[in-house]
């Protein structure tokens, strides 16, 4: 899994995971340490590292699996973008009432997107 979606799925997850695994994975991706700095301030083997990460990816991707927040998060903000251009289409018509109902779906869509 790329780091992107790594990263991402730590933003949305990653309270649920222990102590050790949270701080693995913010090295990791967050901070962009290697396996041997990370050992190092952990003080574990980096074999140690590569495991605590390997549960702790697995464990991410399980839990979006499951409760798919990811997944609908894309699917809003991709629903959203589509509702933001149809609104500045209708921006462009003549007839003021569609207008000011385009002013109003922008207003609604921005508020989502915050």
């Amino acid at each position: 899994m790329e780091a992107v979606e790594m990263t991402l799925l730590f933003d949305y997850y990653g309270d649920l995971l222990t102590e050790k695994q949270r701080r693995c994975i913010d090295m990791r991706y967050n901070q962009d340490l290697s396996l041997g700095e990370m050992a190092q301030e952990l003080q574990v083997s980096r074999q140690g590292v590569h495991d605590i990460l390997a549960r702790a990816e697995a464990q991410l991707r399980d839990w979006e699996e499951t409760a798919g927040c990811l997944r609908r998060d894309r699917a809003c903000r991709q629903a959203a973008r589509t509702i933001h251009e149809a609104a500045e289409g209708l921006l462009k018509m003549e007839d003021q009432e569609v207008r000011a109902l385009a002013g109003t779906i922008l207003s609604a869509v921005g508020t989502l997107e915050e």
